[in-house]
């Protein structure tokens, strides 16, 4: 039997000197900041009964979750968040409490992470809860504390982003759709996929809030983003206005804190609508490829514990606050004195993953016709860090599943690659743009003239695509066994080991060649740009000058 005694769970790690060191400066800013607001610091168990997750399974859905049995066989679930088990508090140990009360915790958080994906299991999470005021000025003032508190932690450029889930949920109440569509929109709107959200509200009925629907994603910057709300909703609801007004004004505090440079608007901020119930905010920084910050008002979560009050908060994620602070102090130890200081090469201002072999082709040619100089692309050799001189652009070529990877955690900025790869690895990402380029098919297909329904008991599907074949059959209420194949998926039938299978097909010469026939079409393919969620708030003016010029070409 092998024993796991050397090493640590997946997600998890030791923390060895300068690591913790990193991590208690962190804490020790946040703390500061927050105890000179007022905040009070509480903590809650690492183990929670499950039924305080369970109520609302939408805010941390089962899966996600570490759990576990007492000694009465009672279902417990290690902490995977800290403002739900701070709301069970004050609704029990706190009740009857002068309102507001102001808490701050520090603590951490389990959540089960895909395999193999380098995020961690394990986070320590801090941050605050102003529970029991309603007010503006109680969101003025949770505001002002994250921003203070980022400025401290993360002196490097950093982003704060606002929205306002109430505008996405008023819509979603209005639209006829099923709750398979509307949880579709509400996936398509968080990933900025503007193609999958447009095919999804096409025909829609209610055609006025399929159009403010449509456009949420791109409500997206600055002040111009607020003015176009202004007009797209204007004379369409009489809510909608309010929740802008409302947003509008909490714009202007923030640009009060002498922040205008880092403040956005974003009405695709939808990610737990479900959560929150008005304002949200994200807060990004350079060091990290993913949100440090993320917060907002949450006024229905107290009714699960049988009271009702209003509250807001925020957390941030310390373990990326400490990376960055190991990451400024590496650079300030290995920095020259001045004085012998050798210049330096300018760092890229943006980096894409483009996916190597047939779709490289595709895409250095609409990079071409886009006016970019891809010579050295061309030229490449065995490179795969390639310049596109006089763009500060730097492209790196990789195999499809690593560009989503490279993307997700942020060492690049954008990627280019298929659908395919895109459904079956999934991730966190933004996906902006399909290119129209690398069109094939997802199908499902058999021996000719088989009969693939036909017949009793369960199918055997074979596929390099595990995740997309399951889903699909799924859907349809088939019970399958899928088989992962790597290689020649098309041999599998050959050879007796499954009655089918579900691959990528462009011309179908494959398939004809080895007696194989199209059952039926899954799903189309083609190449997407995706982009890191940081990159998209910290260089949204470069990322969209490139999409542009791409747009322009296959408009053309």
């Amino acid at each position: 039997m092998i024993r796991n005694d050397k090493i640590t769970p997946e997600g998890t790690g030791d923390l060895l000197f300068r690591e913790c060191e990193a991590q208690n400066a962190v804490i020790g800013l946040l703390r500061g900041v927050f105890e000179k607001r007022g905040y009070r610091e509480v903590r809650t168990p690492g183990l929670e009964f499950y039924d305080v997750f369970s109520s609302k399974a939408a805010y941390y859905r089962p899966e996600s979750m570490y759990k576990l049995t007492d000694n009465r066989g009672r279902l417990l679930t290690v902490r995977p968040d800290s403002t739900i088990p701070i709301a069970r508090m004050t609704a029990t140990k706190l009740k009857g409490s002068a309102l507001p009360i102001r808490i701050y915790y520090a603590q951490q958080v389990f959540r089960r992470q895909p395999a193999l994906r380098g995020k961690r299991a394990e986070i320590m999470q801090m941050g605050i809860e102003l529970i029991g005021d309603s007010s503006f000025d109680s969101d003025a003032e949770i505001l002002g504390a994250a921003a203070e508190a980022l400025a401290v932690c993360a002196p490097s450029p950093f982003r704060i982003e606002i929205g306002h889930v109430g505008v996405f949920n008023r819509l979603m109440s209005l639209l006829e759709a099923g709750p398979e569509e509307k949880e579709s929109i509400h996936r398509h709107i968080a990933a900025k996929n503007y193609a999958a959200l447009g095919d999804v509200l096409e025909g829609a009925r209610q055609s006025d809030v399929a159009d403010m629907l449509r456009a949420l994603p791109g409500l997206f910057g600055g002040a111009e983003a607020l003015r176009e709300a202004r007009a797209l909703f204007r004379g369409r609801d009489p809510v909608l206005p309010n929740m802008l007004a409302y947003l509008e004004r909490v714009y202007e505090i923030l640009r009060g804190l002498d922040l205008k440079d880092r403040i956005m608007i974003d009405f695709g901020l939808v990610n737990q609508a479900e959560y929150y119930s008005s304002l949200v905010f994200k807060g990004y920084t350079a060091s990290s490829g993913d949100a440090v910050l993320s917060g907002g008002r949450y006024d229905g979560l107290f009714k699960d514990f049988g009271e009702d009050l209003p509250a807001t908060g925020f957390a941030f994620h310390v373990d990326a606050l400490a990376d960055g602070h190991l990451q400024r102090s590496r650079a300030a130890a290995d920095a020259p004195p001045a004085a012998s200081a050798a210049p330096k090469s300018a760092a890229p201002r943006l980096r894409i993953a483009l996916t190597k072999g047939r779709l490289e082709g595709e895409v250095v040619e609409m990079l071409r016709a886009a006016g970019y100089d891809v010579g050295p692309l061309q030229t490449k050799g065995r490179r795969l860090l390639l310049p596109m001189p006089g763009t500060g652009i730097e492209v790196v070529l990789a195999k499809a599943a690593d560009v989503i990877t490279y993307v997700e955690h942020g060492v690049c900025d954008v990627g280019v690659v298929g659908k395919d790869t895109i459904a079956e690895q999934g991730g966190v990402y933004y996906e902006i743009l399909d290119l129209g380029v690398g069109k094939c098919r997802f199908a499902l297909a058999a021996r000719a003239g088989a009969d693939f329904y036909g017949g009793f008991g369960a199918k055997r599907v074979a596929t390099k695509y595990p995740n997309v074949a399951a889903a699909w059959f799924e859907s349809k209420g088939m019970d399958v066994e899928i088989i992962r194949i790597e290689g020649s998926v098309e041999l599998a039938p050959l050879l007796g080991l499954a009655d089918g299978i579900v691959d990528i097909v462009e011309s179908g010469n494959t398939l004809r060649e080895n007696g194989l026939a199209v059952i039926e079409e899954i799903r189309a393919v083609s190449a997407r740009m995706i982009v890191n969620v940081a990159s998209m708030k910290l260089k949204k003016k470069e990322i969209d000058a490139l999409a542009a010029k791409l747009q322009g070409v296959r408009a053309g």
